[in-house]
């Protein structure tokens, strides 16, 4: 027991073995010190916004934190054990020459997820629309953006390749619904059920703002409907259940005043 303990003493005191695990402990402490603080920041936030954004900026900052102490704990590792450092450091200029050629992509990416996250583009957490795909962004990192839309499905895009991108979850969004109604039904009368039973009822939702519900008149004359036009405003990231509260609103006040949806229909003649 005494030969075995001797042993590991004498493995500890070398200078390669203590040197690579203080390095090791030392870097380890340093990364979840930062963020830690990191963290912090964003419990500072004062709105869900801004929690949001500092949470993606955060967890870019994260993959820089740890690859950044990781270059640094082995360049220290090596010299303990007797590399030449200085060449290694000395020979990074052509190695980075090198890379950044092999890399560029790679590099595009990281330059535009940073212009991403300065020029407010999108957080983690906003609903976004990229070529007709949308959905919540749900990670954020160096290289690429996860969307997932309502069906689950997710979508990896490269950074570089976010050139156009709509943002759907701004301060305020603005929700417009066409009603579709039978062309037997009197304007008049349609209008008046818009207004008094289907508006009333949607100022009533919490998410929506009161003053924002607006009738917008006659938008068009369809070949199976004339298309009533509404619209509202709604609470950031709501827009998605105040549009199927409202349709539901609209559903129901049609079928209380007997007015039946038109759909499209096919008329057959037959030849006598």
């Amino acid at each position: 027991m005494i030969e075995f303990l001797k042993v590991i003493i004498n493995f500890l005191s070398k200078k390669e073995v203590y040197g690579t695990i203080i390095t090791l402990s030392v870097a380890y402490f340093f990364y979840k010190t930062i963020i830690i603080i990191l963290e912090e920041l964003i419990n500072a936030g004062k709105s869900s916004y801004e929690i949001k954004k500092r949470t993606t900026i955060t967890k870019l900052f994260k993959n820089i934190v740890r690859y950044v102490i990781l270059i640094i704990a082995i360049i220290v590792i090596l010299s303990i054990f007797g590399v030449n450092v200085k060449g290694i450091v000395a020979g990074l200029g052509v190695t980075a020459t090198i890379v950044g050629l092999a890399l560029q992509d790679t590099f595009k990416d990281i330059i535009n997820g940073i212009s991403i996250i300065m020029e407010n583009y999108f957080v983690v957490g906003d609903y976004v629309t990229y070529n007709n795909f949308t959905g919540e962004v749900i990670e954020f990192g160096l290289k690429s953006t996860k969307i997932r839309n309502a069906n689950g499905e997710v979508k990896i895009v490269a950074n570089r390749n976010i050139l156009e991108i709509q943002n759907l979850s701004e301060l305020k969004q603005v929700v417009t619904i066409t009603i579709p109604l039978p062309y037997e039904e009197e304007p008049d009368r349609m209008e008046k059920i818009i207004k008094q039973n289907i508006l009333t009822k949607i100022k009533r939702l919490d998410n929506v703002y009161k003053d924002s519900v607006t009738y917008l008149g006659i938008n068009e004359l369809a070949d199976s409907s004339v298309n009533y036009l509404i619209n509202f405003t709604c609470k950031r990231d709501t827009q998605w259940q105040a549009k199927r509260d409202v349709n539901k609103i609209i559903l129901s006040e049609l079928q209380k005043e007997k007015v039946s949806i038109p759909y499209p229909q096919l008329e057959v003649h037959y030849e006598k």
